[in-house]
């Protein structure tokens, strides 16, 4: 979007602060209005307005700043607002956080340009969530579903697998009833090498051709951490509003976001919050993840998959907290699944999908989901305690009970939870999991009905006469 503003020129700054300058006697600035700076014997600096005052206007310097006179620059307000050029045509590129290719190919021209700060989703025009997104990942389609327009976040923690989880999705996640589907995948502040194995990872799938990622490496300006999440949601919110695709956005690591708004609210000298965090950040993040849903006479939908790093593992860490509140659950991952091997590491106790419900059952997945998904928590949580009795007493010291409990919750881990890279169906999860349920005694099947189990014996019996 281009503002009626025409071009103003300024000579001199009243001061500089890491990243910031600010600008006296700026006639009508706007947030987020796009600025050149240009200094003697140094190239031209991009920046953005990212305080306009009456009196003084702060401008966010994309480049390095290091050296720069205020006395002696010369400032020039664009006109031109913070936008992100969108369009099917994007499909199978990858861009950085300020939109410039990184797969070599010329910068896109798209269909059409729209602001970055886009706003929430109108309360009154959202739909509530109804139908199941397929992850390929058997601990979420199966104990944690994922519904569309739902916003599922992945706690994570420092050195576990967020990332390989994150494109494990993105070549993996699908529209189950053949819907048309695209993935967004925004990586934010990750190093130059994870920026080639994404691309040829994704390349090598085929998972680019109906993905658009956007790369912000962590060499970047900081202003870019706060930008290639808005530009990817304006990217998902045309391809879902205007083409009809149901788009899921991953974005992979929020914590680098919340890091990139304290580096920025401390240069600005503002009062710092929790942890140093600015007081702002919750309606900051709300502005993220509220753009996704699906909307009333719309077609498309926009579902998000934000993944954080939980600082010293702490889910009471302002980030996760803050996430927590804002979102529909969460994804909790595992230091001790992860040191045993399986992957994805996905702690299901923890791990919730408040909407899971709403994308599941008749019409949607299989009639008993429920039913089924509750009867594996019941195994794994008994599994779990019998586990910890272990450390007590001995594995010796537990009753048949415990010890066939402690079996299934490693058998549970083993053969469910971890699957490598490998995609399964919902089909073939639910299987998976019918599995480990056939070797549990009928005394110990609280949860599943005797018409159940006999409608499951009547199913398997077909199969395997349709097999021979």
């Amino acid at each position: 979007m281009t503002a009626t503003r025409i071009a103003r020129t300024y000579r001199g700054a009243r001061a500089a602060a890491g990243p910031l300058v600010y600008l006296s006697g700026a006639q009508r600035a706007a947030l987020g209005e796009w600025v050149t700076l240009n200094a003697p014997g140094q190239p031209p600096l991009r920046g953005q307005i990212i305080e306009a005052g009456h009196d003084v206007s702060v401008v966010q310097v994309l480049e390095d700043t290091l050296g720069l006179a205020p006395a002696g620059i010369e400032i020039t307000l664009t006109g031109e607002l913070a936008n992100a050029v969108v369009g099917r045509d994007l499909l199978g590129r990858a861009l950085s956080g300020a939109q410039d290719p990184r797969d070599g190919q010329p910068r896109p021209i798209g269909e059409a340009i729209r602001p970055l700060w886009g706003a929430p989703l109108n309360p009154t025009r959202r739909l509530p969530p109804s139908d199941f997104i397929e992850t390929g990942i058997s601990a979420i389609d199966g104990m944690n579903t994922l519904v569309r327009g739902q916003k599922l976040p992945v706690f994570s923690g420092p050195g576990l697998p967020a990332l390989e989880l994150a494109a494990t999705i993105v070549e993996n996640a699908r529209a189950p009833r053949g819907e048309p589907f695209a993935v967004v995948f925004c990586a934010i502040g990750i190093t130059e090498r994870e920026t080639r194995t994404f691309l040829d990872r994704f390349a090598a799938s085929g998972a680019l051709e109906r993905s658009v990622l956007y790369l912000n490496q962590a060499q970047d300006p900081t202003i870019e951490r706060l930008l290639a999440p808005r530009a990817a949601l304006a990217c998902a919110e045309h391809l879902a509003f205007v083409h009809g695709l149901h788009v899921l956005v991953v974005l992979a690591d929020i914590t680098h976001y919340c890091e990139a708004l304290r580096e920025v609210a401390a240069a600005r000298e503002e009062v710092p919050g929790r942890r140093g965090y600015p007081g702002y950040m919750y309606t900051d993040l709300a502005s993220l993840f509220e753009r996704a849903g699906v909307v009333k006479d719309k077609p498309g939908s926009v579902t998000q998959l934000p993944i954080l790093t939980m600082p010293d593992d702490d889910i009471t860490h302002p980030i996760p907290d803050l996430t927590g509140y804002i979102t529909e659950g969460q994804v909790v991952l595992s230091r001790e699944l992860h040191r045993r091997g399986v992957f994805p590491p996905v702690d299901v106790l923890p791990s919730l999908s408040r909407l899971m419900n709403a994308g599941i059952g008749k019409g949607r997945t299989v009639p008993e989901h429920r039913i089924w998904a509750d009867q594996l928590y019941a195994i794994y949580a008994r599994g779990r305690e019998a586990r910890m009795m272990v450390a007590i007493v001995g594995e010796a010291g537990l009753s048949p009970a415990d010890r066939r409990a402690l079996a299934l919750a490693e058998a549970f881990e083993r053969e469910l939870i971890h699957q490598g890279t490998k995609r399964r169906t919902i089909d073939e999860t639910l299987e998976a999991g019918w599995k480990l349920m056939d070797r549990v005694p009928r005394e110990d099947l609280i949860k599943l009905s005797d018409q159940l189990l006999a409608s499951r014996h009547e199913q398997r019996e077909a199969a395997k006469k349709k097999e021979a």
